[in-house]
């Protein structure tokens, strides 16, 4: 029971880092990465698909993205798509191709970009916390339901903790990497 309890919570904080490194990489550092417009959607034929499905993203060179799109009916859809997302990109075509130039960053931008990447670090450190909460609950009601003795109790409570510190840990590690790549482009 316990284990289950342990495991249960230790897959769910894994996932609260995937989140965590899924919401980050859409924040822009400078550098070109196809990555950038994962959260892009565009109607289509009355279904929202995402930007990669409808066309081929590449990067042309370290501040420059190409996209062609399969279906050129849709340029103009992307385009709109682009520039609204609120990625502040202004995308170009040229023929058949849509180039989004990324923007140079500024020190003023590089600080702003910072602080909403300590926010998603928070935001994930929270989720981890409120797992370790949920964790040490189901714990509790077993002492309660005297199902564990206190010392199970403890040693489970103890060892959640520990978990808890590693993925707090994972998160600070991966704010520190992103930090980095915002200030030294």
């Amino acid at each position: 029971m316990i284990n289950d309890i342990q495991n249960n919570a230790e897959i769910r904080m894994t996932k609260c880092v995937a989140v965590f490194i899924q919401n980050i990489r859409k924040i822009h550092t400078g550098r070109a990465s196809v990555s950038i417009l994962d959260g892009i959607v565009i109607d289509y034929y009355g279904s929202s698909s995402p930007l990669s499905q409808l066309a081929n993203i590449t990067v042309e060179n370290a501040c420059t993205l190409k996209i062609n799109v399969f279906d050129r009916s849709i340029i103009p859809l992307v385009e709109k798509a682009i520039i609204t997302s609120g990625l502040g990109f202004n995308p170009q075509t040229v023929g058949i191709d849509i180039r989004i130039r990324l923007p140079t960053l500024t020190e003023e931008r590089r600080h702003k970009l910072i602080k909403l990447v300590r926010s998603e670090s928070e935001q994930g450190k929270i989720s981890v916390r409120n797992i370790r909460r949920d964790a040490n609950d189901h714990i509790k009601l077993l002492l309660k339901q005297k199902k564990i003795s206190l010392e199970e109790d403890r040693r489970a409570q103890e060892l959640v903790q520990k978990i808890t510190d590693i993925f707090i840990k994972k998160i600070d590690g991966i704010l520190l990497d992103k930090e980095k790549d915002i200030l030294d482009f």
